[in-house]
């Protein structure tokens, strides 16, 4: 568990960085001195994330498709290219869900899978021997609450976060002695545009936010929290509102318990 005192000239890559908490979190890496890449399909948001950063002229953005693979092998080429280096890879783009299980049909339950679980898989397994070349780094998987208790109207999104957190724990093990740390995020309600581009049973994006999403933390929050958490080399890391770190203790005591309360939670 490696601690940093400061990002000072670390280089940071940041998927779905072009808005919510990935732009949230490139801001917070910035402020503390980091190199920070940009990734996420737009080119044009990328660069106006960019511009909006701490010394813009330090980061760069580089458009890929996480779902497509040569898109992300020319990125990762790309990074090195640029700075040389990777010293953490946030792993933070995903695609959320607002939808009841009998109304999902299996090509949205495949597309939610595809980018939160194996997209990221893939991008790790790229940018892995990197990491153990350099014989130091840290990877981060930006997982979910969601992910460690299952609720209503996101079930293909919580297993895809349960299944990342899963295939991130076995990472750690494996690379433990290689100098390389892994840590997983699990952030709870946070206001970002996240329920907006949800995909609801068919697939489209449901349009709107939710409330529990609207009276959530700010990113901004959310952002030095996690910041804060990974300079110290913390690797589970929860960040959210009282109920949600409730909740997230209540699943490791009394799973049974838990279960009653999401049936009652307001979710959606």
């Amino acid at each position: 568990m490696a601690k940093l005192d400061d990002l000072n000239g670390k280089v940071v890559w940041i998927t779905g960085a072009s808005s919510g908490l990935g732009k949230a979190l490139a801001q917070e890496c910035a402020l503390q001195g980091a190199q920070v890449v940009l990734t996420a399909r737009r080119f044009n948001e990328l660069e106006n994330v960019r511009v909006s950063l701490l010394n813009p002229d330090l980061h760069v953005s580089i458009p890929a498709d996480i779902t497509d693979e040569s898109q992300v092998r020319q990125a990762y080429e790309k990074v090195l290219e640029c700075k040389g280096r990777i010293d953490w890879l946030i792993n933070n783009a995903g695609l959320s869900q607002r939808a009841l299980i009998a109304d999902t049909t299996m090509q949205t339950e495949r597309a939610i899978m595809e980018v939160d679980y194996f997209s990221q898989v893939f991008l790790t397994k790229t940018v892995l021997p990197t990491f153990l070349n350099q014989k130091t780094g840290r990877i981060v998987f930006v997982s979910s609450v969601a992910g460690l208790l299952g609720t209503q109207y996101r079930a293909s999104y919580s297993a895809a976060k349960a299944a990342i957190h899963m295939w991130a724990n076995s990472l750690r093990a494996e690379v433990a002695d290689e100098g390389v740390d892994v840590s997983v995020i699990f952030p709870g309600f946070v206001k970002t545009n996240v329920s907006f581009n949800a995909l609801n049973g068919e697939g489209k994006a449901q349009g709107h936010q939710d409330e529990a999403i609207e009276n959530g933390l700010e990113a901004d929050e959310f952002a030095q929290i996690s910041v804060k958490a990974l300079l110290k080399g913390e690797e589970y890391i929860v960040v959210g509102g009282r109920k949600e770190v409730l909740g997230t203790w209540v699943s490791r005591l009394s799973p049974s318990t838990l279960y009653k309360m999401i049936r009652k939670a307001k979710v959606k």
